[in-house]
């Protein structure tokens, strides 16, 4: 039987000028993400869509949860392994295709730095990223591909 899990989290639109949607540029695109514990995310729409680029947008937020979660899967089976990380950086990239007035993400694409304690350890450490992305449960959940082209470096021994 499955375990299952529940996530609540709470969008508060703060864009009102005073005038509501009374048109398309009438209003910001100004929210804020809020769960029970977590510091306030600042949202907006990406910048394309009349957003404020110094605000997250939801693009940037589903590529980030897919590079979070690949992260913590990939730290969790290092450890396992006996693979000892001692840095890990990921420059994640997503594509998203726009159409008429909707759109969908064709990839998102991790790029995942690594640095492992021992040259020893490289080999393992490159071949458990493919373990994480079949262990990663945002991974799992979306209908777009999702590649890694992952990076291991030893520390000097």
């Amino acid at each position: 039987m499955a375990r299952m899990h529940t996530y609540e989290t709470v969008v508060t639109w703060t864009g009102d000028r005073g005038s509501g949607t009374s048109g398309y540029r009438d209003y910001d695109r100004a929210h804020e993400v809020t769960a029970d514990g977590p510091s306030v995310i600042l949202g907006s729409s990406d910048l394309a869509f009349r957003g404020d680029r110094a605000r997250w947008n939801p693009e940037q937020l589903l590529v980030a949860a897919l590079s979070q979660c690949h992260m913590l899967q990939y730290l969790h089976l290092c450890a396992d392994a006996g693979v000892v990380v001692t840095g890990y950086v990921d420059h994640a990239h997503g594509i998203m295709a726009e159409i008429g007035q909707g759109g969908h993400f064709t990839e998102v694409v991790l790029r995942p730095e690594v640095r492992v304690a021992s040259p020893a350890m490289a080999e393992a450490a490159m071949a458990l990223h493919a373990a994480a992305h079949r262990a990663c449960f945002i991974a799992s959940s979306v209908n777009f591909p999702v590649r890694h082209q992952p990076q291991v470096q030893a520390v000097a021994a």
